[in-house]
């Protein structure tokens, strides 16, 4: 799986989240296709993970934050192996279904259940303290919205990595700048993120494209070689990437396409799945 295309596996399980929206009719869709390259770079090339040390206490640890974006989140476990693909769009956000519109820690490769935003981080910070306490390998990582950014909690966490000197934690904020009530900079502003992660005594790496394959991959390897302090990844993604249909429209944050735009969004995915296996 590692050798695989990524930038076209991204693609392909951008098609899985359609399958998994148009199955439950519901799903946060937008932030889904922006976080898709991040999730994708993550699972299939940087951390050590699988179904088969799963239960491995040394395995790296993953929280997404931002556990409205489910959807992405089960189509990386089920390509993963985790769970069954046809099982999950089959069943998503239907009755009684154990795939419901949040993580859920009952499902295999979920580490804890989310969606209750600003909690991801300092629970992260909890999971790299105990790998140091207790002489293991293991990294952390987290992925937070940018809307998230203004739950206090989050700073708590950040102040409390930056403290402890967690060098085996690596948040990424996933900088799209449109949250559910519009532009995150007219919502709360965040002015300059580098700036406010570096003041906390955090190592920043910006990622220009967060829907780059390779700068990610670039990225999270730096990451790897910092001592004495934490990462974050300010990853400047498109909310809605794959279709001109969504990309950078906020009220496609929790939206059902219709069939028309379901036909396109559809055509737009496959051609840029097409377009990334002949790069």
């Amino acid at each position: 799986m590692i050798m695989e295309n990524l930038k076209a596996l991204a693609y392909e399980l951008r098609e899985t989240v359609m399958d998994e929206i148009m199955a439950g009719k519901a799903g946060h869709i937008g932030g889904d296709m922006s976080v898709m390259e991040i999730l994708t770079e993550l699972y299939f090339r940087q951390m050590n993970i699988s179904p088969e040390n799963a239960d491995d206490p040394n395995r790296d640890k993953f929280v997404m934050s931002k556990g409205h974006s489910v959807e992405a989140y089960y189509a990386v476990l089920a390509k993963k192996g985790f769970f069954d693909r046809e099982e999950l769009v089959s069943t998503f956000s239907k009755f009684g279904s154990k795939f419901i519109g949040h993580p859920n820690n009952k499902i295999p490769g979920i580490e804890m259940n989310s969606g209750s935003l600003g909690h991801g981080l300092p629970v992260c910070v909890g999971m790299a303290l105990a790998g140091k306490m207790n002489g293991q390998s293991y990294r952390v990582y987290t992925v937070m919205g940018d809307g998230e950014l203004a739950e206090g909690s989050v700073w708590e966490g950040t102040m409390a990595a930056s403290h402890y000197k967690l060098d085996n934690l690596c948040a990424v904020v996933d900088r799209n700048r449109l949250q559910i009530s519009g532009n995150t900079e007219d919502v709360m502003a965040h002015d300059d993120l580098h700036e406010r992660f570096s003041s906390f005594g955090w190592h920043v790496i910006d990622v220009k494209d967060g829907n780059d394959i390779d700068q990610l991959h670039e990225a999270f390897e730096e990451a790897k070689t910092v001592k004495g302090k934490p990462t974050v990844l300010i990853a400047n993604t498109v909310k809605g990437k794959g279709s001109s249909v969504m990309e950078n429209k906020a009220n496609w944050h929790h939206k059902v396409p219709s069939e028309e735009e379901l036909a396109q969004i559809r055509k737009d995915l496959a051609d840029r799945k097409e377009a990334a296996l002949h790069v």
